[in-house]
């Protein structure tokens, strides 16, 4: 297969899924490893696909958020937070069982992110947030370390976001990113906004492993924007609720999956 079937193909690829993993590029184009890391590369640096953890992903124009639209789409924390209250505690003690002493975490604004908060008093973490639900949450744990990112209070879900790349964040280097998710499908994680986008987006990089905390509503729900596709996740922690074919879904994708038991 030649360079041009090979870049025509993966174009391809991305424009009907918006991601793809390296997996199943290997095994779909007649190339090695090798070559396929170039042939992304290539498309990295013109600018027409975007390299992430796991394969690739179509490159487009950054949507700027209108000055009008001060309030997020979605919905409102308060709201949110009343939902499937025993799915939720029960993902949360699962994802901080994962969390060991002195490790420095990202926990990424949310209901279910939230849920995990409990239970790290005693391991000391440092932790990277950009949820004031979870800065309060972890205010009355002395030995735990909270820096939060530059930006602007988005009140109704009181989450500090930022659309630019220096949000004091930069430097920050995690073990593990704990995240939320409006929607899941067969495209990856998804969120309403596209500022609550850019802002993960920012953050997905600065983890050596990203798990992914959503109860099971969250694969029946939809969103208009991709944050990152299944590929890129090591984990999903969710409820006994999942469905076997969004089960398979995950684990088609090399996403291992943990149900959490109430």
């Amino acid at each position: 297969m030649h360079a041009t079937e090979r870049e025509n193909l993966i174009l391809r690829l991305l424009q009907e899924r918006g991601f793809i993993g390296f997996q199943e590029l290997d095994q779909r184009l007649d190339a090695s490893p090798a070559t396929i890391r170039r042939d992304l590369e290539r498309l990295d640096g013109e600018g027409r696909i975007e390299r992430v953890r796991g394969g690739a992903r179509l490159a487009g124009p950054a949507e700027t958020p209108s000055p009008d639209r001060p309030q997020l789409r979605g919905v409102p924390f308060h709201e949110n937070i009343a939902r499937h209250t025993a799915e939720k505690a029960a993902i949360g003690r699962a994802a901080a069982a994962l969390c060991r002493p002195g490790e420095a975490v990202i926990i990424d604004g949310g209901s279910t992110t939230l849920q995990m908060c409990h239970h790290l008093e005693a391991l000391e973490l440092q932790v990277l947030t950009n949820s004031l639900h979870i800065v309060s949450a972890l205010l009355p744990q002395p030995g735990t370390r909270i820096s939060i990112p530059g930006g602007t209070v988005f009140r109704e879900q009181n989450i500090v976001l930022s659309a630019f790349e220096d949000d004091g964040a930069s430097r920050y280097h995690a073990s593990k990113m704990f995240l939320g998710a409006e929607a899941v499908g067969r495209h990856g994680i998804m969120q309403s906004d596209i500022l609550l986008v850019q802002a993960e987006r920012g953050l997905l990089n600065r983890a050596d492993e990203l798990i992914l905390l959503v109860d099971s509503s969250k694969f029946a729900a939809s969103a208009g924007h991709v944050v990152c596709g299944l590929g890129e996740l090591d984990l999903v922690i969710t409820d006994p609720g999942l469905s076997a074919a969004h089960r398979q879904m995950l684990e088609d994708a090399d996403v291992r999956v943990v149900i959490a038991e109430g």
